[in-house]
């Protein structure tokens, strides 16, 4: 087991991995930029290193500080959470030249999956079902208008290396895929370094369901069950929940099937989230794989009793998984809220500031993960995140009920919240139903505001 891993990363993810590494007896090390310097997971960790100013390239994104500051305190293994450096497959890289483990899957696999239209070639080869679309990268608009005629409208603009939203358009005629698709282009090429572009078909008001797997490497690959990520504004994931309420016992194993089958594929290692749309067919479509811990990995942990960041480190350990797919048995209900400092009612623009108070929702079946603290700075060098409110229940009713009394409590003076939207989602007649789809916010928003 490893001495002593450095966390390359910040905020609530950043105190998720340390206490994991606390109870198994692992020293840890935190990185901090100069707005953190009195942030939460520099306090609570063993040694702490400062990696440069505010700015995110400049601190959080910088390999080489990261990997000084490893070396420097004799770390073994660094853990990257979710964002910033947690995909780069040239950190991955980094890390292991320097003698270091990564704590995920190879900075190959990371490329592979990274990489939109290399994946779906990939796991479309493994019986994986994929949303019809190009077979690789599209050159330009002419060309991907060609696809277009031959697929059908509406269609879905794609940066290769894309994620969060982040160059990708919606087109409904070739008129508009022309206009978009150098918009499209030129977002991924100033977010990602990378202006490769592919072409999908839109599939219209779908379920956004994922499937955490776990993979070691001893040839063992599990998947956990499947999260609803279906609630979302602009791509960005707001509430989460397990299971899925409209997904049939049948539908389930097929789906966590293909789930395996697709990290088997590409020799998958480590934690991984296999995205997949299902339509009002029952038809699911891989649209993509996460190669990291996600944000909404507590809602799998509440249903399983799996610690995910344990299994993490475990695997990366060269341990073999402590369980098999058949000793997996999700128990009741879980559901998390996403909890941001934004305005929602004006655009959700971020709104950093001071918290002067905070009071977290307690009692049965709630977890809180958060790092703010009354006196802390919400810093608008980086994501407006607070806190994730994680709920659980033996049905889904009891869920959403505790979900909605945790909201009630939960109090922050300060910066605005999206706390009262959350709670009108968990109050709208579609969301209890759980028939809701990824255009929910979309057609709801006004009413909900």
């Amino acid at each position: 087991m490893f001495h002593k891993i450095l966390i390359a990363n910040r905020g609530e993810i950043a105190l998720r991995i340390l206490r994991a590494c606390k109870e198994m007896g692992i020293e840890t090390v935190a990185v901090y930029s100069q707005a953190d310097e009195e942030a939460l997971h520099r306090q609570l960790a063993d040694e702490s290193v400062c990696i440069g100013p505010a700015p995110s390239r400049q601190s959080y994104l910088d390999m080489k500080n990261i990997l000084s500051a490893a070396v420097g305190t004799g770390c073994d293994a660094i853990h990257p959470g979710f964002g910033f450096l947690s995909e780069s497959p040239a950190f991955a890289r980094l890390v292991e030249t320097c003698g270091i483990t990564f704590i995920g899957p190879s900075a190959a696999v990371i490329e592979q999956m990274g990489d939109k239209a290399t994946a779906r070639r990939m796991v479309q080869q493994a019986g994986v079902p994929v949303v019809p679309g190009s077979e690789g990268v599209v050159e330009n608009g002419a060309q991907a208008a060609e696809i277009a005629r031959q697929i059908g409208y509406p269609v879905l603009i794609k940066a290769a290396a894309g994620g969060g939203g982040r160059g990708m358009r919606r087109a409904d005629s070739e008129e508009e895929l022309l206009e978009q698709f150098d918009v499209a282009r030129a977002e991924a090429e100033a977010c990602f370094g990378d202006g490769s572009m592919y072409l999908e078909k839109l599939i219209l008001s779908p379920k956004h369901i994922e499937f955490q797997i776990l993979a070691d490497g001893c040839g063992n690959t599990v998947h956990l069950g499947e999260r609803d990520c279906s609630i979302q504004r602009r791509n960005q994931k707001m509430v989460e929940e397990s299971p899925c309420h409209i997904l049939t016992p049948a539908l389930r194993e097929q789906m966590g099937q293909a789930a395996v089958r697709a990290a088997q594929a590409v020799g998958y290692r480590n934690a991984g989230t296999v995205e997949f749309v299902l339509d009002k067919q029952g038809n699911f479509y891989f649209i993509e794989m996460n190669t990291r811990i996600q944000v909404e990995h507590p809602v799998t942990e509440m249903v399983t009793g799996i610690d995910l960041v344990k299994e993490q480190i475990r695997i990366a350990a060269g341990l073999p998984l402590s369980f098999e797919q058949e000793q997996i048995q999700p128990r009741g209900h879980a559901i998390e809220c996403r909890i941001n400092a934004e305005d929602c009612a004006h655009g959700f623009r971020p709104c950093p500031g001071t918290i002067s108070f905070v009071h977290l929702p307690g009692g049965p079946g709630v977890r809180v993960d958060t790092a703010i603290y009354p006196g802390c700075t919400v810093s608008p060098h980086y994501d407006s995140m607070l806190a994730k409110i994680i709920v659980h229940g033996s049905t889904r009713l009891e869920a959403i009920r505790r979900m909605r009394r945790c909201l009630e409590e939960f109090m922050v003076e300060g910066p605005l919240t999206n706390v009262e939207l959350q709670y009108m989602i968990m109050h709208q007649e579609e969301f209890v139903k759980g028939t809701f789809t990824t255009d929910f916010m979309e057609r709801h928003l006004d009413k909900l505001l």
